[in-house]
């Protein structure tokens, strides 16, 4: 059954609301021959602001390959090479034999091969026959560009959870490979990069922390989507699709508790939907929330337990509007010990992913359902 309440796959089209500005600026920047780097938290908008982006281009006329590296599972260097091959590989053929001439051709002298066997087996693209090399690393990453350079067509090629480069020991030796292939410019086809990642402190991490990528990489941040446009969704989705009526307050009051954060609109929206039959009322949504809550909480209460007494207290003091934790007056309310303690804190909850900290320093939680849980069922704030 069709809804407008999309939330289990990324969105285009009709579903895409919002976000037209970043879809115009990654365009124009991938027309251009420009590399992205794009950070957001999970289910934030990432994908469908990328594959929206992609159908415009084609809709206007550009030609392109988009091999699509999915690095979620790669923890060491050969995870990544391979992962990063087969991709590429699976953009750019069709046949085995196509497989097989490509690596004998472009990635010859490495320990890259084509095993006809493992392909017949497990659908192995590409395999390696030894420990890679920092060759192998140099080969592999400029094989899209000599593809794009022979097919003569560009291919821009989509890193998803790029961070996760960083599992491999040798993943900072890769980074810098990277940042002399992405370098080497000037070929009218080559090959384009978007690299995109969920884990933001990681990502902050390689490209404003160790800077890599300083200068090659054009970062695009998503902007809130505006709360009128989620609202005439909400309302426009339920009259148009089932006939069913939602109060725009109900619709503004979803847009804020989670931020404007789409997906877990959509959730809720989608939630409210199964439980109504002729119109949405507030108990229902609230009945909603509740459903969605029970859905997350074992995820939110295994984040709480891995945290210490010190970070719980920080986390604490982000939930009252504390913004600078240093004072002498904030670390004895909330017994944080003291100013370096204060910054260790920081820095692990930072790696955790529960909080960001923006240009001014001052502290985001990054999951806006977590926000409400930790702050309505863990510490009981009263708003």
């Amino acid at each position: 059954m069709e809804t407008p309440f999309v939330y289990d796959k990324y969105v285009t089209g009709k579903y895409f609301l919002g976000r037209k500005k970043e879809c115009s600026v990654m365009a124009n920047l991938l027309n251009a021959r420009e590399h992205v780097s794009l950070y957001e938290p999970p289910k934030t908008g990432r994908m469908s602001l990328i594959r929206q982006t992609l159908i415009n281009m084609r809709s206007t006329g550009v030609l392109f390959t988009a091999p699509f590296v999915d690095m979620l599972s790669v923890r060491t260097l050969s995870d990544f090479l391979l992962t990063f091959g087969t991709s590429v590989l699976r953009a750019s053929a069709s046949t085995p034999d196509e497989y097989s001439r490509i690596v004998k051709t472009h990635l010859a002298d490495t320990h890259f091969v084509f095993d006809h066997l493992r392909f017949s087996m497990d659908d192995e693209l590409v395999s390696l026959n030894w420990a890679p090399d920092a060759q192998d690393i140099e080969k592999m990453l400029r094989l899209p560009s000599v593809l794009a350079k022979e097919k003569g067509i560009q291919y821009i090629v989509i890193l998803n959870e790029f961070h996760n480069i960083l599992n491999a020991p040798e993943g900072e030796k890769v980074l810098k490979i990277f940042e002399t292939v992405l370098a080497e410019k000037g070929e009218q086809y080559t090959a384009t990069y978007v690299m995109s990642g969920g884990m933001v402190n990681a990502m902050k991490y390689i490209f404003e922390e160790k800077r890599f990528f300083y200068r090659q990489a054009n970062h695009i941040s998503l902007s809130k989507v505006d709360e009128r446009e989620i609202v005439e969704h909400i309302v426009k989705g339920f009259l148009n699709m089932t006939g069913k009526s939602f109060e725009r307050n109900l619709a503004m009051g979803v847009c804020r508790l989670f931020q404007s954060n789409l997906w877990y609109v959509n959730h809720l929206a989608a939630i409210c939907d199964a439980l109504s039959k002729g119109f949405v009322t507030e108990t229902m949504m609230t009945e909603a929330l509740n459903s969605m809550i029970s859905v997350h909480e074992p995820r939110f209460i295994s984040i709480v337990n891995d945290l210490t007494d010190h970070q719980l207290s920080l986390l604490r003091a982000v939930l009252d509007g504390v913004v600078k934790f240093s004072s002498s007056e904030v670390i004895e309310k909330y017994h944080l010990n003291s100013s370096a303690n204060v910054r260790r804190v920081k820095d692990a909850l930072k790696k955790k992913e529960v909080l960001t900290f923006n240009e001014k320093d001052e502290p985001v939680i990054l999951d806006p359902l977590f926000e409400y849980w930790v702050s309505t069922f863990f510490f009981k704030i009263k708003r």
